[in-house]
């Protein structure tokens, strides 16, 4: 990804702020969830065409081992070793399973749909509830269907 398709990335991103938590919504000011975020954000900055993963159980990682959330992940970018970079997206364990996941602004700062905030939030990774729970890193690589 260039240094403009991430600033296109997180200028999306920022936009999101304070957008109310809402299961599977996907609508600015109006209500979004984590991964709903993640395929807004990536295909309104013009990376990704749109990819609509729901429906989905909200309470899935309670319940199951399978790695749903990551599987997803690894159909549309890459995993990458290090330290994350800007608009990389980090994902999280939440219950059983990787359920979670934030863009990065500048690591340790994310941008993500967080149930127990409510809304969209700018957080530090390593200071929220989320600390220690880290998965993998994920780099989106822009899509030859997405008109340039």
């Amino acid at each position: 990804m260039t240094l403009d398709q991430q600033a296109a990335v997180l200028t999306e991103a920022h936009r999101w702020l304070n957008t109310p938590y809402l299961h599977q919504g996907a609508v600015l000011g109006a209500g979004v969830d984590c991964i709903m975020l993640l395929a807004c954000v990536y295909h309104a900055a013009g990376i990704v065409p749109f990819i609509d993963p729901r429906p989905y159980p909200i309470d899935w990682m309670l319940h199951h081992t399978e790695e749903r959330y990551l599987a997803g992940l690894d159909r549309h970018a890459e995993r990458v070793d290090g330290e994350p970079q800007p608009a990389d997206i980090v994902t999280f364990r939440v219950g059983r399973t990787h359920s979670h996941a934030a863009i990065v602004v500048a690591w340790p700062t994310i941008i993500h749909a967080y149930r127990p905030a409510g809304r969209v939030t700018l957080d530090q990774a390593d200071s929220t509830a989320l600390a220690g729970r880290m998965g993998p890193v994920y780099r989106v690589q822009p899509s030859a269907e997405v008109p340039a």
